[in-house]
């Protein structure tokens, strides 16, 4: 589970816009939409592709408290889910993702 933790945290920590995510599941293909919109450069983590994909989706829960996906990080602060994506498109997402140097 540590290792788990640790690679989690350096993905999140290395890139500017990090999504843990699933590659079927239709809210991170939004998600994937949304961020593609703003032209933002992101890391895509597809867990279920992965061989340590369901270790890192428990360190996630240890790290977030959340267990869904996808699990949205910009500039290393988690965001939550699509639907907090979603929300943040109304107020601050451009803001957010320029801050981050993701566009």
């Amino acid at each position: 589970m540590e290792a788990a933790k640790t690679k989690a945290q350096k993905l999140i920590d290395e890139n500017a816009v990090m999504v843990f995510s699933k590659s079927y599941c239709p809210y991170c293909q939004n998600t994937k939409r949304i961020l593609d919109s703003y032209g933002a450069k992101y890391k895509a983590y597809e867990l279920n592709q992965e061989p340590d994909g369901s270790d890192i989706q428990n360190a996630l829960l240890d790290l977030t408290g959340q267990r869904t996906v996808p699990n949205i990080f910009i500039n290393k602060k988690h965001i939550g889910g699509n639907s907090d994506l979603e929300q943040r498109q109304k107020t601050d997402l451009k803001k957010l993702l320029e801050e981050a140097g993701a566009i």
